[in-house]
């Protein structure tokens, strides 16, 4: 996976060439050599140069030099701004025909790439990995990447996956995949209190002890119930008779507590994540917490884009380490 960076505008005035009436540059489309009639066509089909860069996986600077280059050999402007659209001047048309039948005589074929395989706990893609993984993508749009979101101990254990992304109970990484991989490595602690939005509790009307929470509506997340790290919080909603909400989805959890009033049971950098969050600690004694553990599948550990998809991740959980603290 390679990195593109922006680059800015260029107008239709930076690509004004003589033009030929007889158009004999048109022939020179066969002799053309390198990657750039793909540059061209991409950026054609695209429409955009930043994602045409995207897609090809390189730079925009590149991208934009090697077709100047082109529209100097060739003599004749080939793009032109229309506002602030992208599009082909009549030679840039003649063009993109030209190589287009060119390439389907020669039957150019697709690059593949190879495709990759990320499970990872539903709520670390969602809270901590999502932000960069967008990123990573919008920088290179060419790549083959399954993202799988583990949402029990029965999912991690039946995956198959390059890398895996885990949380455990414990000072172990069990239970874990079940297939060969690499040492795991830990990543971080994650300390566990009930949490309410801000503006549902003034801070002088906060509960302080379990028995203070009989006024306020609970939400548990289902995967939860099967942590024992949580039994604390687990016994609790279990006993209650009214007051209750159970969801099957992580996302729609986090809404209930924002938005409706609710207390649940959320990791201590939520605070962090959405500012409109409060913990309240102190009602449970017996600490709750997981360890996030990082694998990869023995026999993916040396592709490179493996590699730099596992540089990400510790990078991410570097960056964020007050998070866990």
């Amino acid at each position: 996976m390679s990195f593109t960076e922006p680059a800015a505008r260029q107008s239709s005035a930076d690509f004004r060439w003589p033009q030929d009436k007889d158009e004999p540059w048109l022939a020179r489309a066969a002799t053309l050599d390198g990657d750039v009639p793909q540059y061209f066509l991409v950026s054609a089909r695209c429409g955009c140069f930043m994602q045409a860069a995207r897609s090809l996986n390189v730079r925009s600077t590149l991208l934009r030099k090697q077709l100047a280059q082109l529209e100097q050999q060739l003599q004749c402007a080939l793009f032109s701004f229309q506002g602030s659209a992208l599009s082909l001047t009549r030679e840039g048309q003649q063009l993109q025909a030209q190589l287009i039948a060119l390439a389907h005589e020669r039957k150019l074929p697709v690059i593949e790439q190879p495709l990759i395989k990320l499970a990872v706990a539903e709520s670390i893609l969602h809270d901590i990995l999502g932000r960069d993984l967008i990123a990573l993508l919008r920088r290179n749009a060419s790549v083959r990447l399954e993202i799988i979101a583990l949402d029990s101990e029965l999912a991690l254990r039946a995956v198959s996956a390059d890398i895996v992304l885990w949380l455990a109970h414990g000072d172990t990484p069990h239970p874990g995949p079940t297939f060969t991989t690499s040492e795991p490595q830990r990543l971080a602690q994650l300390e566990y209190q009930p949490h309410i939005a801000k503006r549902y509790s003034r801070v002088t009307a906060r509960p302080e002890s379990p028995d203070d929470l009989a006024d306020f509506m609970l939400v548990q997340w289902q995967h939860d119930r099967q942590i024992d790290s949580f039994r604390p919080w687990n016994e609790l909603v279990e006993q209650r008779l009214a007051g209750v909400v159970q969801m099957q989805s992580y996302e729609l959890m986090l809404e209930m507590i924002r938005c409706s009033a609710c207390i649940g049971l959320l990791p201590m950098y939520m605070s962090r994540f959405d500012r409109g969050l409060v913990a309240l600690p102190g009602l449970f004694e017996e600490a709750m917490r997981l360890q996030a553990w990082l694998a990869v599948n023995s026999e993916s550990q040396e592709v490179g884009e493996v590699q730099t998809l596992v540089e990400l991740i510790q990078r991410t959980f570097s960056e964020r380490q007050e998070w866990f603290q």
